[in-house]
């Protein structure tokens, strides 16, 4: 993720120093040891003896490696250094690494990501939250705009909101009632990782208060992203009665705020902690829908077993959900941009406008990465087209379809002058035509990692425009 880290407001001055706000540039709140490696540099010069409050107390940052707390995704970390600045603007340089939990690198350790930030702030320069925003002029819901086929339902993620939640002007769940409230849609999905401090072990209170919350105004949950964090610190992985014991309590949350599921990556639980989960499941009346996004395509030799398992359970509360992001037929403009813009060469840039489905231009992708060539700042952004861009057709799913409960409608911006946007929609559309399918279709916006733009405005838009794409693409199969 390529989210703001340094706010406006972020440097002030202390009697003893200075005062630096740094927010957490990820999707859901991580446990503090996973930062590593923070340095703050100020014009030029590197801040000796940093330090940072948390829970109260100041300790070095280097010991955040032992520290059993969360770093709350609307919570920035306080770092503290000595030496008063003068009154202005000032250079500032901040570099961490984030290890991400339940993300891998590999069989044998957690994927961790450097961080690079450079913003000009002034001391003590004043922030005036945004107000909250109103209904004063509320469309109908886009997720009933469109007639679509029985049991389709359109829905959006909380997710989209991601950049105000970072900014912490609002509490959270707020924002996530207003999804329904100001139109947007009336059946969304939810982030604990994002809405909780008290995540991932949420109070039921939280939860049902939440619940009723959006009943009141007419909405509901679909689906809620769960995590499973499979490393409880960076050199040591969590057994799987550790796993389990991690997990259930986001059951039990999902459960209380009226969801139809919880969201995992695809293959991620095993078969082992599946067999041990699935009675809890029935339990609750809960689905578990593993996700499978970018190249994790049911052809893949590293996934296909995956999709074998989820099949082999044959099991109605054990489901699977398909990220369009898999469906890629050219790379979004905003980020082919903002690869420009940031240094990328030309030659790849040419390949990756021109034959994104090609082989070669992946393993171009890939040997630029591994030559040492991509810019700090884009290495984060730059993994996307590793790991979250795939190049597979709808057809590619006709296989796995049975399977399937729901799906993120993933889009990056909405430049559809090609049909770059639309066209997986449509084609996913008449695929599914013809299924039987009933469950959500989720808009899921991944762009804000590089686009400043209202959140409710993009969804809305890009709601009306899936809408009018799943629609067509099940007249047309119609036809056939």
């Amino acid at each position: 993720m390529t989210l703001a880290c340094l706010r406006d407001d972020a440097l002030s001055s202390t009697p003893e120093g200075f005062r630096l706000l740094l927010s957490l540039p990820w999707i859901r709140s991580l446990p503090l040891w996973s930062v590593s490696g923070l340095t703050i540099t100020i014009d030029g010069v590197a801040v000796p003896e940093l330090q940072c409050e948390v829970g109260g107390r100041v300790i070095d940052v280097a010991d955040l490696a032992h520290e059993d707390g969360w770093w709350f995704l609307q919570e920035p970390l306080p770092l503290l250094g000595p030496g008063r600045l003068d009154a202005g603007s000032h250079e500032v340089v901040a570099q961490f690494s984030l290890t991400i939990p339940y993300l891998p690198a590999g069989p044998d350790a957690p994927l961790t990501l450097p961080f690079h930030v450079h913003r000009m702030l002034a001391v003590d320069e004043g922030h005036t939250p945004s107000a909250t925003a109103t209904a004063a002029a509320v469309p109908s819901p886009v997720d009933s705009a469109t007639p679509l086929p029985t049991g389709w339902t359109l829905a959006a993620s909380a997710f989209n909101w991601t950049p105000e939640v970072i900014r912490s002007e609002r509490a959270a769940p707020d924002i996530a009632v207003d999804i329904v409230s100001l139109g947007v849609a009336s059946v969304i999905e939810l982030e604990p990782g994002q809405l909780w401090r008290s995540f991932p072990a949420v109070a039921d209170a939280e939860a049902e208060q939440l619940r009723e919350r959006l009943a009141a105004v007419g909405g509901s949950v679909s689906i809620v992203g769960a995590s499973l964090d499979d490393w409880a610190s960076p050199t040591r992985r969590r057994t799987d009665a550790e796993r389990l014991e991690f997990l259930l309590p986001q059951l039990r949350t999902a459960e209380r705020v009226g969801a139809q599921g919880v969201r995992l990556p695809i293959g991620q639980a095993g078969k082992g902690l599946l067999e041990r989960i699935l009675p809890v499941l029935h339990d609750l009346d809960l689905m578990l829908f593993e996700e499978a996004q970018g190249q994790q395509h049911p052809a893949s030799t590293a996934h296909a077993a995956a999709f074998e398992t989820i099949a082999d359970f044959d099991d109605d509360h054990l489901r699977l959900l398909v990220d369009i992001s898999m469906l890629m037929p050219a790379l979004p403009v905003s980020y082919l941009d903002r690869l420009e813009a940031g240094g990328i060469p030309g030659e790849l840039l040419t390949r990756l406008r021109d034959d994104w489905k090609d082989q070669a231009t992946q393993d171009a992708v890939v040997a630029l990465l591994r030559s040492g060539g991509v810019p700090p700042e884009l290495h984060a952004l730059y993994m996307d087209m590793i790991v979250r861009f795939g190049r597979s057709d709808a057809a590619d799913l006709r296989a796995v379809l049975p399977l399937v409960g729901a799906f993120h409608l993933k889009f990056w911006d909405l430049d559809d002058a090609d049909g770059r946007v639309s066209a997986p929609i449509r084609a996913l559309g008449a695929e599914l035509s013809a299924t039987g399918f009933t469950g959500t279709l989720c808009s899921e916006w991944g762009g804000h990692e590089w686009i400043d733009a209202d959140a409710a405005d993009m969804t809305r838009r890009h709601l009306e425009l899936a809408s009018s794409a799943l629609a067509a693409g099940a007249a047309l199969a119609s036809t056939r």
